[in-house]
């Protein structure tokens, strides 16, 4: 059950959403890429409503079910890009944050080898704003499994 339901609240939130709409515009990440990182992110989160969300997005997007459903095993399967594989690397680091450490100079070095520095940055936006939603869900226990693509 919902805890705080936070349609009145969207105008405070409407800087996240501005963001995720620049970083879309701007082209930089392939549309599939950007649902995937959402997809991981959030899987990693626990958060269902972002899952159900961006599930849907990709899908309408033209993803594939199977990749969909390997996503959270995306190492053990060759169904992902080497450029889609360093992009869930990083997404999983700067999710998961493990201690104080920097990013590995060797991920970072394997993301350039597939992105451009402003792709990067985008990327690195795209997992933090993710980041901020699936908290913001997850406090709030918005539900997962009411999404309509094209709704938000």
């Amino acid at each position: 059950m919902t805890r705080i339901a936070t349609d009145p609240y969207y105008p405070a939130m409407q800087p996240l959403v501005t963001l995720g709409q620049q970083i879309r515009a701007r082209g930089h990440l392939d549309p599939k890429l950007v649902e995937l990182v959402l997809m991981r992110c959030s899987q990693i989160n626990g958060c269902a409503y972002c899952l159900d969300m961006h599930s849907k997005d990709a899908l309408a997007g033209g993803e594939t079910p199977q990749r969909l459903f390997l996503l959270d095993a995306w190492r053990e399967t060759a169904l992902y890009s080497e450029a889609e594989r360093a992009a869930l690397a990083f997404a999983e680091e700067l999710t998961e944050l493990p201690g104080h450490a920097p990013v590995p100079d060797a991920m970072y070095a394997e993301l350039r080898k597939h992105f451009e520095e402003a792709a990067v940055v985008d990327l690195i936006l795209l997992i933090g704003v993710i980041n901020v939603w699936n908290r913001l869900s997850i406090a709030t226990r918005t539900e997962g499994g009411h999404y309509q693509p094209a709704a938000h």
